[in-house]
C-alpha cells in the first residue's frame, strides 16, 4: 500500500492546552508520526512524499479569511507586545452579531474553537503538507489505487469550515472526500477516532453528496461535549445523511464492532462510490486517553470489516498517540486492506 507523508509535518510543534483549567501538554506531537511511519516501512508498505497542491481543495473545504488567518496570523501575533510565542485564543467574539474582528485577538478567538490548537511560526508549512497528503492519496485513489494511506499530521476532523479546534486546523478527511467527489457523486467518511468528528459534521451538514458516520466515546463525558450526539442528524440536502454512534467509557472490541454494524449498514443504504476512513488509534487500550479498550487485534477485525464493503478507500490518520501500541495497531489495521 502507498503511504502518503511529507517529513515537513514534523516541523509542527505544539506546546500546551488547557483541560479542565489546568496546563497539559499537547499529545499530538512529531513522535507519533515517526512511529506510524516506521511501523508502515517496517511492515513492507510504501512511503511517498506528495505531488499534489491541496490548495483548490482547501480553498472549497475552508473559508478564505480561515486560511489567511492560519498562514500570516502567527506573524500578526508576535508583533502584540508580550505576546505567548504560540496563538492562544483568550477572547472568543459572540458570532452572532458581531462584524468580522479586524484585530488579530479577535481573529484568534474566531477561528480557535478551543485552546487545544496552538498556532506557532513552524505550523503552517506542516499543517499545508498535511492536507497535501490528503490530497495526493485521494489522486492516487482517483487514478485506480484500491487503498491508500494519508499519514496526515497534523490531524484534522475536528476542523470545521472555519475554526481550528482539538489539535486539528484544516480537516484532511473533508479534503480527501472534496477530491473523491471529482469522480464520485456519492461519498462517505467513516470516523473510528475516539473522539466525535464534528468539523467534519459541521462541513457537511446540510450536503448530501457526502455521508458522515462517525463511531466515538460519549461526548457527555468526553471532547467535544458540543457535537457529537445520536438526535444530530444532518438537515436540507443532508437531512439523514449525519449518523453519530457514541459509546460508553471503556468500550472495548465486541461492542465497538456492534456500532461499526450499524455504521456499515447505513453505508451501504447510501451505496457511495468512494470511501473516506478517519482513523484513530485513540481508542486502544494503551492510548494515553484511555477512554476505550480496544485491541490491536481488535482494530484488525474492524479494519476487515470495513474492507468488505469492497470500495475504493482513502484511509486519513486522525488521532492516536505515543503509546506501546501505536504502530503495531497500524500495522494491524492495514494488513486487513493489503490481502
Amino acid at each position: 500500500m502507498q503511504v502518503v507523508f511529507d517529513e515537513a509535518q514534523l516541523g509542527h510543534r505544539p506546546g500546551n492546552f488547557l483541560v479542565r483549567g489546568r496546563l497539559k501538554p499537547v499529545p499530538e506531537v512529531p513522535a507519533r508520526a515517526d512511529i506510524l511511519r516506521e511501523a508502515a516501512e517496517r511492515a513492507g508498505h510504501r512511503i511517498v512524499k506528495p505531488a499534489t497542491d491541496s490548495r483548490m481543495l482547501r480553498e472549497r473545504i475552508h473559508t478564505s479569511d480561515y486560511l489567511a488567518f492560519l498562514e500570516t496570523g502567527w506573524s500578526r501575533w508576535q508583533s502584540l507586545p508580550d505576546a505567548s510565542p504560540e496563538i492562544i485564543p483568550n477572547v472568543h467574539p459572540d458570532r452572532r452579531d458581531a462584524p468580522y474582528p479586524d484585530a488579530i485577538v479577535g481573529q484568534a478567538g474566531y477561528h480557535m474553537a478551543d485552546t487545544a490548537a496552538p498556532l506557532a511560526g513552524d505550523s503552517w508549512p506542516a499543517i499545508r503538507a498535511s492536507a497535501d497528503s490528503a490530497a495526493h492519496a485521494a489522486r492516487l485513489v482517483l487514478d485506480g489505487a484500491n487503498v491508500t494511506y494519508a499519514l496526515c499530521r497534523p490531524p484534522g476532523h475536528h476542523a470545521f469550515a472555519d475554526q481550528a479546534g482539538g489539535f486539528c486546523y484544516l480537516n484532511n478527511s473533508a479534503i480527501a472526500a472534496e477530491a473523491l467527489r471529482e469522480k464520485h457523486a456519492r461519498v462517505a467518511i467513516l470516523d473510528v477516532d475516539l473522539h466525535h468528528g464534528n468539523g467534519t459534521q459541521g462541513i457537511f451538514y446540510r450536503r448530501g453528496d457526502v455521508m458522515t458516520v462517525s463511531i466515538h466515546a460519549d461526548p457527555a463525558v468526553l471532547y467535544p461535549v458540543l457535537w457529537g450526539h445520536a438526535n444530530e442528524r444532518g438537515d436540507g440536502a443532508g437531512a439523514g445523511l449525519n449518523r453519530n454512534l457514541p459509546l460508553p467509557l471503556g468500550t472495548g472490541d465486541a461492542a465497538f464492532l456492534d456500532a461499526l454494524d450499524v455504521a456499515l449498514v447505513a453505508l451501504r443504504a447510501y451505496r457511495p462510490g468512494a470511501l473516506v476512513v478517519a482513523l484513530g488509534f485513540d481508542a486502544h487500550e494503551s492510548d494515553p486517553f484511555a477512554a476505550f479498550r480496544v485491541t490491536t487485534e481488535g482494530y484488525g477485525r474492524i479494519a476487515r470489516r470495513i474492507a468488505a464493503l469492497d470500495l475504493p478507500t482513502m484511509l486519513v490518520q486522525e488521532g492516536g498517540y505515543v503509546s506501546p501500541d501505536l504502530g503495531a495497531s497500524l500495522v494491524s489495521f492495514l494488513a486487513e486492506f493489503s490481502i
